[in-house]
């Protein structure tokens, strides 16, 4: 078995220099759980327009930190439109990546290897998820309210506002508003189905 050489020890992230990045970073966990070695932080966090946007940090101390957000409740597995706007996000966001949870619940992850994890590696990759949610807020809307209607949020704070500021620069080209963003109608996913349904 080969023996490390000095100077060449594995990158090893622990658990409390998450939990100080955090500090240093002014975001709050609501929870911490630890098992098998692998420990985890829930947030919850605002972008600047979509707010309440649960976050789960997942950290294997010698392999990588998972941003894991929680992206929309649970959609019906017959709704292919939404299958195929993950696809394009996943196109459109090459830093990220969207998929489908085992409960049909659409999560946006980001995967930071252990050897390139620092406080601003973390920092910037939940800068860059909140700046994606306010991006797509007008896309996901038909997942998150009855009838795609988008709630009026101008009274409240934005729990992230400090975080998005600090990375302004890195993630300029997500805080410019997308082309003309209209909300979809969820009727659109439907009508999809009830054509695949005809046709079959």
């Amino acid at each position: 078995m080969p023996v490390p050489q000095p100077g060449h020890a594995r990158p090893h992230v622990r658990p409390e220099d998450v939990e100080h990045w955090l500090d240093e970073l002014a975001l709050l966990t609501t929870d911490r759980a630890d098992r098998d070695g692998i420990s985890s932080w829930d947030l919850r966090l605002d972008g600047l327009r979509r707010f309440d946007l649960p976050i789960t940090l997942i950290l294997d101390p010698a392999l990588a930190l998972i941003c894991w957000v929680h992206f929309a409740p649970p959609i019906g597995d017959a709704f292919r439109k939404s299958y195929r706007k993950l696809l394009r996000w996943n196109d459109e966001y090459p830093f990220v990546k969207f998929s489908l949870a085992e409960d049909e619940r659409p999560v946006l992850a980001t995967e930071l290897p252990i050897a390139s994890l620092d406080r601003d590696a973390l920092g910037l990759a939940i800068a860059r998820s909140l700046a994606i949610a306010d991006r797509l807020l007008e896309e996901s809307a038909s997942w998150l309210w009855i009838g795609g209607r988008i709630p009026d949020t101008s009274g409240r704070a934005s729990r992230g506002a400090a975080l998005l500021a600090r990375y302004a620069d890195q993630i300029a080209e997500l805080q410019t508003p997308p082309d003309d963003p209209q909300p979809e109608s969820p009727e659109g996913d439907v009508r999809a189905v009830e054509v695949e349904a005809a046709a079959g």
